[in-house]
């Protein structure tokens, strides 16, 4: 069964909307006012309002969200609490949902001998590194997480961080300059898109996982720069398919460049083993300059990590700010993601659950005539509805069933891209992932069939973007 086509709001809809929006938010009284210690009104000026939080572009844009969610009768489907540990189930408000919103892919968050070792830590190491390690935070659990990592990826060296998005921003920033170029696939998550600006380099982005386009791209560009830097995903978080690794290393040699790959979604998942994009692609790790990752999915932690050569991780260790200005690695999370990273290669059954699960929902979902976009099925299954109110809409009707998803709406997608975004985990059951299905497919019916959007913008049915 073909998925149906969810073309989402045209440019007219959307503006008709914002309309409404913005004539609710006109109609709102002003807060009340701090009484002034100044008799005297002070002089105005151009400047009057730009220092107010209230009016920076993000926070209007913000309100308009807000707004227009309550003219469609929505309820904020974020920052949402989660009263235990959040796995294959989670509890909110006393009630147990199934959970579909957790990358904690090998469900090792709750593993006890994860536990553990992160209580031990603490035993003996308190909760805090309490200096960067440069000064005196260095702790006997960073390199024994740094030497796990660096021989899973068969890298020389690595290096820890204190975060994943600061791993990608400082690392980035601090290797390429002004005669650089930095080129990423044009999905490239945020970290990726601000490592760029902050090295001040050339940047250019190529159409999703083409490479043929990034080829094309260096044969032009590559000799007007000094050292370039292809960035990619090994499991792209949005859409859950991945690049060809070897066709990406036979460009990079040929053009001589760097390449980093951020496997911050692909360890744990891709490979028979769960080892990564390598495994999956069957490629050789050295043959990648830069291995980036999370320790906060599969590794379940906090942080960042990069393996390469020992002169890339001696040069970030001196040179990378986010690294050399922050505090070492909580001891606990250090001696929790080695942990996790050694029940990984010691517990293949896990990443096969995992595959197993990804793959019976990604199959109903499609058996059901949903739009499951490019997603491989490994973990990531994203179900695009068209636009973001829809996407809401689905959520919450989702989550008066008992599922727990998040829609991705606009600005973190485009809007005709918006989407459910299901997060696989080894510890769903086949029951948890039909209920899931049925109650998906079941919503966009209810919501198809209704005159939701017809009665907020006086479409016609067929025009309302489902």
């Amino acid at each position: 069964m073909k998925p149906r086509k969810r073309p989402g709001l045209d440019e007219e809809d959307r503006q008709r909307l914002d309309k409404l929006v913005l004539n609710r938010l006109r109609a709102q009284p002003a807060g009340p006012k701090e009484p002034s210690t100044i008799s005297a009104e002070p002089e105005r000026t151009a400047r009057d309002g730009v220092m107010d939080f209230q009016n920076l572009p993000g926070y209007q844009e913000l309100r308009l969200q807000r707004s227009m969610a309550a003219v469609v009768g929505l309820d904020n489907p974020f920052f949402r609490l989660h009263e235990t540990a959040a796995g294959a189930t989670t509890v909110m408000d006393g009630r147990r949902f199934v959970n579909f919103s957790s990358y904690d892919y090998l469900g090792l968050n709750q593993h006890p001998e994860v536990r553990a070792a992160a209580h031990a830590a603490i035993d003996e190491f308190g909760t805090s590194a309490s200096a960067s390690r440069v000064v005196a935070g260095e702790r006997p659990g960073h390199r024994t997480l740094e030497q796990a990592l660096a021989e899973h990826y068969q890298q020389e060296s690595c290096v820890v961080f204190v975060s994943g998005h600061g791993a990608n921003v400082s690392t980035i920033g601090a290797l390429l300059g002004p005669k650089d170029l930095i080129v990423h696939d044009s999905l490239a998550h945020n970290s990726i898109v601000l490592g760029a600006t902050l090295s001040r380099a050339e940047r250019r982005s190529f159409p999703h996982n083409d490479c043929e386009a990034l080829d094309s791209l260096l044969a032009a560009m590559r000799d007007q720069f000094d050292r370039v830097l292809i960035v990619v995903e090994g499991l792209y978080s949005m859409d859950g398919d991945s690049p060809d690794l070897p066709r990406l290393i036979e460009i990079k040699r040929r053009h001589e460049a760097w390449l980093m790959v951020d496997e911050a979604h692909g360890l744990g998942v891709l490979g028979d083993r769960g080892y990564g994009l390598f495994e999956q692609a069957g490629a050789d790790p050295r043959d990648v300059d830069i291995w980036m990752g999370t320790l906060s999915k599969t590794l379940a932690s906090c942080g960042g990590f990069i393996a390469g050569s020992t002169a890339l991780v001696e040069y970030l260790k001196c040179m990378s700010g986010g690294f050399v200005y922050s505090v070492g690695l909580s001891p606990p999370l250090a001696a929790a993601s080695a942990t996790a990273l050694s029940i990984l290669r010691r517990e293949p059954q896990r990443v096969e659950r995992l595959t197993a699960a990804s793959r019976l929902f990604l199959a109903a979902a499609r058996a059901r005539g949903l739009d499951a976009g490019a997603s491989s099925g490994r973990a990531i299954i994203p179900i695009l509805v068209g636009n973001s109110v829809a996407a809401v809409a689905v959520s919450q009707k989702l989550f008066e069933r008992g599922v727990n998803v998040q829609p991705i709406i606009y600005p973190a997608v485009p809007e005709r891209a918006a989407r459910l975004r299901f997060f696989l985990t080894s510890e769903h059951t086949p029951e948890q992932i039909h209920l899931a299905v049925d109650a998906l497919a079941d919503s966009i019916r209810e919501i198809d069939e209704s005159d939701f959007f017809r009665n907020i913008m006086g479409l016609a049915k067929g025009d309302r973007g489902l």
